[in-house]
Formats: C-alpha cells, sequence, structure tokens
C-alpha cells in the first residue's frame, strides 16, 4: 500500500506542475505568442510530436517542465515572440501558471468538500457557565468572528490561535445582525471551567449548512489559509527561526505524502488525505512562483516592470539579453538550492 501512496503522490505532483505550465501554456496561445516546445517534465525526452507550431514532450524526470515560448530571453525579429509583446501581455502570461495551481488546488478543495454535511463555523452558539466575556459590551451569542488585530479569521480554529499569540488584550472584529462590530481593547484571557481539565476562553463554536455557496465559500478560505501558512513560513524562514535544512524538495514532498496516507485510518481517509495535502502544495507553488526572485515567474513579472519604467523613461529598448543573464544566474543557485534540498531529503528518508 505504501508503494501505492507514493505512485498516487508522485503522479499528483506531476500534475501540478503540468498544470502550472499548461497556465503558461494557454495564456501565450491565447496572446499570440509563438510556443516551440510544451514539455511536461525534465530531462530527456521518452516521446515527441509536433503539432502545428508546436512540438509537444514527455521526458523521463517526472517534476518540472517548460514552455518554451519564441524570443523569451533574447532580441527577436518575429512580431510573435515573447519580447515583442505589450507588457500587460507577458504579465498574463507569466502570472497564469501561478493562476492556474491556485484555480487546481481551490477545485481539490471543493471536490474534497462535496459531500460533506456541515463546516465547523467562527460563529458563537453559546458559552460556559461563569464566562465573562459574553456582556452588552463584548460578545454575543451569535457574533462569527471576522477578524483579530486584523488578522482575518477563516477557520474556526484560527480563533484560539490568534488569541494564544497575543497579550490579553484584541482588537476583534465580528459579524453582528450583518453589520461588522469592533470591539477595540478588548481583554480575553483563558480561564479555568468547572468540569474542564484545561484552561479555555469559554464559548462554543456552531456550523454552517453545507450548501452550495458554504462550499465554495469554504474551499476559498481553505486556499487563503494555505496562502498564509506559505507566507507565515516564509516569515519564520526570514527570521532565522527556521533553516534551509528544513525545506522540502520534491522528493521531501512525495515523502510526505506517502506518509500522511500510511497513517490514515482507511483508504478513503489516505486518500482525501492525500489530495487535501496536494491541494495546500498546489497553493504553496502558486504563491512561492510569484516571489520577486529571479527565475521564478514573479522575479520575471518584477524585471518586466522594471524594464517596462526604464524604457518609458529612457524612451530606449533594453536588449533582453541582459535580463535573462539575470534569470540565468538567478537559476543556477535555485537549482544549486534544489539540489541541496533533494539531497537533505533524501538523507533525511535514508536515515528516518
Amino acid at each position: 500500500m505504501t508503494a501505492l501512496y507514493i505512485l498516487i503522490a508522485i503522479l499528483l505532483f506531476g500534475v501540478l506542475i503540468a498544470v502550472h505550465e499548461l497556465g503558461h501554456f494557454a495564456a501565450a496561445k491565447a496572446c499570440g505568442v509563438r510556443v516551440e516546445e510544451f514539455a511536461i517534465g525534465m530531462g530527456p525526452a521518452i516521446f515527441k510530436r509536433k503539432k502545428g507550431e508546436t512540438e509537444y514532450s514527455l521526458r523521463c524526470v517526472p517534476f518540472g517542465g517548460f514552455c518554451a515560448m519564441a524570443g523569451e530571453d533574447e532580441s527577436s525579429d518575429d512580431p510573435r515572440a515573447f519580447t515583442n509583446q505589450a507588457a500587460w501581455k507577458r504579465v498574463i502570461i507569466l502570472a497564469a501558471g501561478s493562476f492556474m495551481n491556485f484555480l487546481l488546488g481551490f477545485v481539490i478543495v471543493l471536490v474534497l468538500y462535496s459531500n460533506a454535511a456541515a463546516f465547523r463555523a467562527p460563529v458563537l452558539t453559546d458559552f460556559m457557565e461563569g464566562c465573562p466575556y459574553e456582556s452588552e459590551q463584548g460578545l454575543h451569542e451569535g457574533d462569527r468572528f471576522y477578524s483579530i488585530d486584523g488578522k482575518r479569521v477563516y477557520q474556526y480554529y484560527n480563533v484560539s490561535e490568534f488569541l494564544s499569540k497575543g497579550d490579553g488584550t484584541y482588537d476583534i472584529v465580528v459579524i453582528r445582525d450583518g453589520k461588522k462590530v469592533k470591539l477595540e481593547n478588548f481583554e480575553m484571557v483563558p480561564l479555568q471551567y468547572e468540569g474542564q481539565q484545561n484552561k479555555m476562553y469559554g464559548f462554543y463554536f456552531g456550523y454552517d449548512e453545507a450548501t452550495l455557496g458554504a462550499k465554495l465559500k469554504n474551499a476559498w478560505y481553505s486556499c487563503m489559509e494555505f496562502a498564509r501558512m506559505v507566507w507565515m513560513s516564509l516569515r519564520e524562514l526570514v527570521s532565522g527561526n527556521v533553516g534551509v535544512k528544513d525545506l522540502s524538495g520534491p522528493v521531501g514532498i512525495v515523502d510526505m505524502m506517502a506518509e500522511t496516507g500510511q497513517q490514515a485510518a482507511s483508504v478513503a481517509d489516505a486518500l482525501y488525505s492525500i489530495f487535501y495535502f496536494g491541494a495546500f502544495i498546489a497553493v504553496n507553488l502558486a504563491v512561492m512562483n510569484m516571489l520577486p526572485i529571479p527565475a521564478l515567474d514573479g522575479g520575471r513579472v518584477f524585471l518586466l516592470l522594471v524594464t517596462w519604467v526604464i524604457e518609458t523613461v529612457t524612451r530606449k529598448k533594453l536588449n533582453p539579453k541582459y535580463e535573462g543573464y539575470i534569470h540565468a544566474a538567478g537559476m543556477v543557485l535555485l537549482l544549486a538550492l534544489m539540489a541541496f534540498v533533494m539531497l537533505n531529503d533524501i538523507i533525511r528518508i535514508v536515515t528516518g
């Protein structure tokens, strides 16, 4: 069964990459850019077929892929070359990959939620006896948490998560009778309640009926929560709280997916967990690829905008090869990082 979960994880990861490149491909075709090759996977090609002006290939390494456009990093006389397109078209083409990843993550979560009967919601249905936070100026039954200290509440567990990281005084916004109500400098600490082993805040959360609208909303909220988790992880990395050794690449991700499947109580639960994790990775790829780092889509968009500003001011067209040099250097560093992370993943799996 472990081999099956590994195979599913590899195929799912391959689909995530394929969908990303498909986004670039579809946007390029829609914008009239000539696509020379569309490849799924990396390394030597095991299948090639040319249809029209584009060569389609399947390569032996199931991680990665590319959409090679004419004039992508160099000057070209071809009016359909990427570099000869309007800036807004190039931005759309570059951002389309991340958009498709996010969309795929949303669709996966929506499918997983299709059979849900109800969703746990950050709405107050009752308070424990003696809870001091239920008052005329405080919280009311029926209040739906909207934000805590400016951080949006997407899931019911965000409430305790945000409260536990605070200092006991919060700016809380709730939805009450369809309107936003702000509780400024609201003091709230966990207390000991009769019959409870641990200190608690003293309120109960309810459920939302799983209508089509609720499923769409919760799928969206789950993806927004995924994106926030990615940003929080990046902050931890930049601040030094976590190191490069804590990063995982394709090998580590596949291993985590397989391990998630193994720990599930049933095959159905395993598949649910693997695909839910796959949705998180899809959103992760969407966010990471739009970071303003050379060689990533976000870096290309950033340099495109910088180039556009320079060309607008100087009225001189810059040679795309210089931008290509920057992306090439970024790609070398990125590949070196990926190699290090992959080696670290392999060592962790073998010794783990």
